[in-house]
């Protein structure tokens, strides 16, 4: 007898899922729903382990619209201790996705130190102070310049990232496609530099979800990508960039299948700054 497409499927032939470590929460000021509720939602769906990393305050205020102010960064850390309350069954981690500029180092250590993280996530989405590529309302400056000149602005910042040891993750590795401009040059020179770095560093990569539900259509990053991270020994983290509940996890099936089939056998778990590999 066929079974029904609706029955549930017994609990030892699901999927485990790895740690979604990339949500975030009303105080950046694009995403809904409180801690609680991703929370919620990830016990829904059998996670066992998900990580907060809200986009940290900027030394400004008023240096862009889409991120928590400084006088937010405590209520954030309130806010994830009551998720952990409130889903004691539910492994729940402290992060911050912090963007990287050059010259940010010293702010970036400030905020290191004012509270116990589990993990920082550094994102480039900036290529000069006043241009984010990945901003909808500024999206007539990339038809201004030439592809492989912000590419190559954004993976010289990403690769400084890496290499500067502040970070544990890098987030969303070529954001620079999300409205589908490429060169036509081949960028992996620029790609592997990064790599090359992150791998030094001891900087893992995170496999984002969140590409699938933009122009490119596509995990961040692309699968070239992936492979050749798994090549060098990169490692990886998973992360759905959820700015809604209903975003928490999404797309994770894909994005387990693209991590093994570069190669990838772990992923990394971490725990106040410390990375452990756990089996995919």
């Amino acid at each position: 007898m066929t079974p029904c497409c609706c029955a549930v499927v017994p609990l030892e032939f699901r999927m485990v899922l790895p740690a979604d470590y990339h949500l975030h929460t009303p105080l950046c000021r694009h995403a809904v729903g409180e801690p609680s509720e991703l929370a919620a939602r990830a016990v829904k769906l059998g996670f066992g382990e998900i990580g907060f990393s809200d986009h940290s305050p900027m030394p400004r205020d008023d240096f862009d619209d889409w991120r928590m102010r400084n006088a937010d960064l405590d209520g954030y850390v309130a806010a994830v201790e009551r998720a952990r309350r409130e889903h004691p069954g539910l492994v729940i981690k402290l992060g911050l996705e912090v963007d990287y500029l050059p010259g940010c180092e010293d702010w970036v250590r400030d905020l290191a130190a004012r509270h116990p993280w589990d993990y920082f996530i550094g994102s480039v989405h900036y290529v000069s102070e006043t241009w984010a590529i990945d901003n909808p309302a500024r999206l007539s400056e990339w038809k201004n310049r030439e592809p492989l000149e912000v590419w190559t602005a954004y993976f010289d910042r990403l690769t400084m990232a890496a290499a500067s040891g502040l970070f544990d993750i890098i987030g969303h590795v070529d954001l620079c496609k999300k409205f589908c401009f490429y060169p036509k040059q081949d960028c992996t020179p620029l790609v592997t530099r990064f790599l090359e770095a992150a791998k030094l560093h001891g900087a893992a990569i995170e496999l984002n979800t969140s590409g699938l539900r933009k122009d490119c259509k596509e995990i961040y990053p692309a699968p070239a990508i992936v492979r050749l991270a798994a090549k060098l020994g990169v490692p990886i983290t998973f992360g759905s960039d959820a700015h809604a509940p209903s975003e928490v996890g999404m797309d994770f099936a894909e994005a387990v299948r693209l991590a093994r089939s570069a190669g990838y056998t772990r992923y990394g778990r971490y725990t106040r700054r410390r990375r452990e590999e756990q089996p995919l």
